[in-house]
Formats: C-alpha cells, sequence, structure tokens
C-alpha cells in the first residue's frame, strides 16, 4: 500500500529521508577512503586484503563484534552497503561524480535501506 507520503516522493521526483541519509554515509565514506576528510582512514576502517576475490577495490573489512552497540558505529554500519557498490562509483575521482553515478545507479537498483 502507497502511502500518502510514498505518493508525493513519486510525485516530486525525490527519495526518501532514510535514502538521502543512506546516500550522505556513503559519500562520506568515499571521503573518508579517500583522504578527503580530515580523519585518517586508518582510524575507522581497516581494508580487506583479500586479492583473490572480486571486489570494488576500496573494500573495507567486516568486523564482528559481540556487543549489539558497535553495530551503530559508522564503519560497521556501513561497510556491507559500500562493499555492495559497483567499481565505477567507489573508484570515482571526485565526490560530485560519486553522487552522480550513486544517482544514476540507484534509478535502476533502488537502495535497500534496511541493511544499513
Amino acid at each position: 500500500m502507497i502511502t500518502s507520503y510514498e505518493r508525493r516522493l513519486q510525485r516530486l521526483e525525490l527519495i526518501s529521508l532514510e535514502q538521502r541519509r543512506l546516500r550522505g554515509l556513503l559519500i562520506e565514506t568515499f571521503k573518508y577512503l579517500n583522504g578527503l576528510n580530515n580523519v585518517t582512514m586508518e582510524r575507522l576502517f581497516e581494508r580487506d586484503g583479500n586479492v583473490r576475490t572480486r571486489n570494488n577495490g576500496q573494500k573495507p573489512l567486516l568486523r564482528n563484534f559481540k556487543t549489539s552497540q558497535a553495530m551503530n558505529f559508522f564503519p560497521v554500519k556501513i561497510a556491507a552497503t559500500w562493499n555492495q557498490l559497483p567499481e565505477n562509483i567507489v573508484s570515482a575521482g571526485t565526490v560530485n561524480q560519486v553522487k552522480n553515478r550513486l544517482d544514476k545507479f540507484w534509478t535502476t537498483n533502488p537502495p535497500s535501506t534496511t541493511s544499513y
């Protein structure tokens, strides 16, 4: 059943609040992984060193934690979603390229906002 909120989003050709949040997290992840923020990447993410499998080239390592509180930490929350993105998005040269490619990718593959 389509709610009035979803109908308004469709009519205005906008994405939902959850999708905007996810988009923002993915853009921040790109900035961290490419050194565009004042925080070193190693403080937040550990790269997956597995070169035998195909990946997008910038694959943060997924960690296992015993507490549920750790699952709300930014790198843990976004790593699985980032690892599912195609290589042309994560290997973009600028933030604007990431935004444009992500929006284009989402037109054919809508994001699952329940995964983050």
